[in-house]
């Protein structure tokens, strides 16, 4: 065999060895209880069912409540596309005055943005409430869409920082010279450059906010809490017989849309990290 053949056994091997949790969660929850509880964790279904599915969707039970996913998959989608665009708007124009607005305290501004990227949530938690009470946002979706564009802020920055720095400044000048100003220069030159980056910072967002569940627990109450909370609530239910084809169901449905996410937008999130990579 040639050393290409054995590079893409190993990789086949790679692939097969990290897709086999997925594999046991989507053939688990086609089965019904008694198939699981008879059968081999790895043998596929005899009967495929999608009982479990709809049971996860919208009558699962948690405690004494018996709620599915959908409000709060439905709460999610309300936190997470806002949070979203707000972060990305506000890091874009952060990135572009940091990188071609140069002015006092610039790098120290950044820097202090750095450090916060690196910050643990367990730290911010306690102030981050404060904020929130004071603001009249505690246990609000408005609250958490708050709380994951000012975390997620600094990363949108430094992505947009480090994409803009590599736009020629001769661009800026001429603009500057012909009257444009701060924002025509961003909207009618910076901003059409930018798709590249702008889908790297959405697809990254868009994964860090829809699977928190540290803030999520922390910030919502009943009503507001997002899917995260709300499948952990499912999987450690303790009432009734424990039904592992509904708690992958629901998993599944849980992690679903970052997985569709990254299957089609992938490949441009790999062309964007490149984009800004050479200057000129």
């Amino acid at each position: 065999m040639t050393a290409r053949g054995l590079l893409y056994l190993l990789l086949v091997v790679f692939v097969a060895y990290y897709m086999l949790p997925l594999f046991v969660m989507v053939i688990t929850s086609l089965k019904d209880l008694d198939e699981i509880r008879a059968g081999s964790l790895m043998s596929p279904p005899d009967r495929v069912s999608l009982e479990s599915w709809g049971t996860a969707w919208s009558s699962a039970c948690a405690g004494i409540l018996c709620e599915g996913l959908q409000p709060f998959f439905w709460n999610s989608v309300k936190m997470v596309v806002p949070a979203v665009l707000l972060s990305t708007l506000l890091g874009a124009v952060n990135g572009y005055a940091l990188s071609q607005w140069r002015f006092r305290g610039a790098n120290l501004i950044f820097a202090l943005m750095l450090f916060g990227c690196f910050i643990p949530f367990q730290v911010v938690l306690l102030p981050m409430a404060r904020t929130l009470g004071l603001l009249g946002l505690a246990g609000s979706l408005s609250g958490l869409v708050l709380v994951h564009v000012v975390y997620g802020l600094g990363f949108t920055t430094l992505f947009f920082r480090n994409f803009y720095v590599t736009v020629p400044t001769e661009l800026v000048k001429a603009a500057k010279i012909d009257g444009a100003g701060f924002f025509t220069i961003f909207l009618r030159i910076f901003l059409p450059l930018s798709p590249p980056i702008i889908v790297v910072t959405v697809i990254w967002q868009f994964t860090q906010i829809w699977n928190d569940f540290l803030f999520g627990v922390s910030f919502s109450q009943a009503g507001t809490q997002p899917v995260t909370v709300a499948l952990n609530n499912i999987v450690n239910a303790t009432t009734g017989v424990k039904e592992y084809n509904v708690d992958m169901a629901a998993a599944i449905i849980a992690g679903l849309p970052t997985l569709i996410v990254y299957v089609i937008a992938g490949k441009y999130f790999i062309r964007g990290l490149t984009a800004g990579s050479v200057k000129g």
